[in-house]
């Protein structure tokens, strides 16, 4: 089994940043991609950020939170992080940290098997 812990929440005016991390631990040595996802009030959970591959990692993004949000990773600590910069009110939203060993993940939720708890980012006008 693995773990996955998110930390480094909180409120922010907007235009400020924030910078959340990710640790998988437990079976963690296979993991392939590491990605984060929200989940805004009132709506379902979408895809974020991704670091993919288990040696020169691929990024994708969202197309909303491309240009101020940087995905990266620590493969030797099985981390991921997440900077997140001009940040807009509707960033709002519990961010979840998602993790799977296998080479078949997409931007769906449903192709991680492993998550985190959330952590809250609140972004004030």
């Amino acid at each position: 089994q693995v773990q996955v812990v998110e930390s480094g929440g909180g409120l922010v005016q907007a235009g400020g940043s924030l910078r959340l991390s990710c640790t998988a631990s437990g079976r963690a040595f296979g993991i392939y991609a590491m990605a984060w996802f929200r989940q805004p009030p009132g709506k379902e959970r979408e895809f974020v950020a991704a670091a993919i591959g288990r040696s020169r990692d691929t990024t994708d993004y969202a197309d909303s939170v491309k240009g101020r949000f940087t995905i990266s990773r620590n493969n030797a600590k099985s981390a991921v992080y997440l900077q997140m910069s001009s940040l807009k009110p509707e960033d709002t939203a519990v961010y979840y940290c998602a993790a799977d060993n296998r080479p078949s993940v997409t931007s769906q939720a449903v192709s991680y098997a492993y998550w985190g708890q959330g952590t809250q980012v609140t972004v004030s006008s």
